[in-house]
């Protein structure tokens, strides 16, 4: 398997790959984390840790909890209001007190695809952050398997954003020396969201390398390779030397061996009365 996950899908899936290691399991080739911290001490001094205090905290999960879901949309109003001028305000300019109609943007297009967030997992998630996130040398365990991220084998693949208020690229580096095997970190020059969505033809995209020896954020920016064009191409390369033979791809979801149980995105994001 090539796991990736971005963002807070970043922190399950390192979650998953630390609970296989410490269950005896392995069962991944590589990583991929885009945008994506461990250590929420390192988001203290963002946007996103004017969140991180225990009122806030205690606030959405009741809010959650009494619903039995955290809906997309107002996930994605948090979100929101993590950048307030770009997301909110510029926008009631522009589309209210102006009445013009918002410009067409992949980008914001894919923004708005929001999904629900089932409340367990969202409890979840913020006893984590109260905690301080994954950090070296924390207690967390899932099902009574500690949960140790040096305990992670594989080879890992790490995105980070330049201008991400979000996850700041310096927290995403910082997280990456927390998991074991060869790490590979690569800087894209956008914010969170367009350090991923980066197709290739972009003639203004670029992005840095550093294949040298680094331990801190600056020590990579000091040696590090720029290069024109999308990342995508530069993890396409290393993930065909982590991957097996080509192969057709399947024609239907699920096999003989394990049908499909529901269609996407599944039934447990799916609100109850």
């Amino acid at each position: 398997l090539n796991l990736v996950g971005a963002c807070s899908g970043g922190v399950t899936a390192a979650l998953l790959l630390a609970y296989w290691a410490g269950k005896g399991e392995s069962r991944a080739r590589s990583f991929t984390k885009l945008v994506a911290i461990l250590d929420i001490q390192n988001a203290k001094d963002t946007t996103m840790g004017l969140f991180a205090n225990f009122e806030t905290l205690e606030l959405a999960r009741l809010f959650s909890r009494s619903r039995g879901v955290l809906k997309g949309e107002d996930l994605q109003k948090a979100f929101a209001w993590l950048r307030p001028n770009d997301l909110i305000w510029s926008y009631w300019v522009n589309n209210y007190l102006l009445g013009k109609e918002p410009p067409a943007f992949d980008i914001l297009y894919w923004n708005a695809d929001t999904t629900n967030l089932p409340a367990a997992l969202h409890e979840d998630l913020l006893d984590l952050m109260a905690e301080g996130g994954l950090r070296p040398g924390s207690h967390y365990a899932i099902d009574g398997v500690r949960i140790d991220l040096r305990s992670v084998g594989c080879d890992t693949y790490v995105l980070a954003g330049e201008t991400d208020h979000i996850t700041p690229w310096e927290g995403c580096y910082q997280s990456m020396q927390a998991l074991g095997g060869n790490s590979e970190f690569v800087l894209s020059q956008s914010g969170h969201v367009q350090a991923i969505i980066n197709p290739p033809g972009n003639s203004k995209a670029r992005f840095l390398t550093n294949t040298g020896q680094h331990s801190a954020p600056e020590e990579f920016r000091a040696g590090a390779e720029q290069h024109a064009g999308s990342w995508w191409e530069h993890w396409s390369i290393w993930l065909a030397q982590r991957s097996g033979a080509e192969v057709d791809a399947p024609t239907a979801a699920g096999s003989e061996a394990y049908n499909p149980l529901a269609p996407a995105p599944g039934t447990y994001v799916h609100a109850t009365a």
